[in-house]
């Protein structure tokens, strides 16, 4: 049994999304100065940073569910990406100077996400047991 490219493609674009969405958060205090020359405040804006962690999580559990019933039967991956998705929605519950370290742990609990299920996914392609058929 061979993983589809699809499958693969989820997973890597879920990472690349989550990813994409941890440097946003993270380097948004360096580049809020540079708004009125970029003319980018939209960046800054709330609803920009919950349409990408929402689009994330959309990516996330379409990958993640793909990989759990075609492969693997393993839940944790869910827990992670739920757990993340969770955190990086709250980044700010233990105050605004902390929402970098907040961010970064609900970020890497979601790429970590996309990469268990990877290995997941991989590891069914030798298995006899243990994984479920295509």
């Amino acid at each position: 049994m061979q993983i589809s490219k699809d499958k693969t493609l989820l997973d890597r674009l879920g990472i690349w999304a989550s990813s994409l969405c941890a440097l946003h958060c993270l380097l948004l205090p360096i580049l809020i100065p540079l708004i009125p020359f970029v003319s980018a405040s939209f960046f800054a804006q709330d609803w920009f940073e919950r349409t990408i962690l929402s689009l994330s999580m959309i990516i996330g559990f379409w990958a993640l569910f793909s990989g759990f019933y075609r492969y693997h039967r393993q839940l944790y991956p869910l827990y992670s990406l739920v757990l993340g998705g969770l955190i990086y929605w709250n980044k700010d519950m233990f105050g605004e100077s902390y929402e970098p370290f907040t961010i970064a742990i609900g970020a890497l609990l979601i790429v970590g996400a996309h990469v268990v299920n990877l290995k997941l996914c991989q590891s069914c392609q030798d298995c006899d047991s243990g994984c479920a058929s295509s």
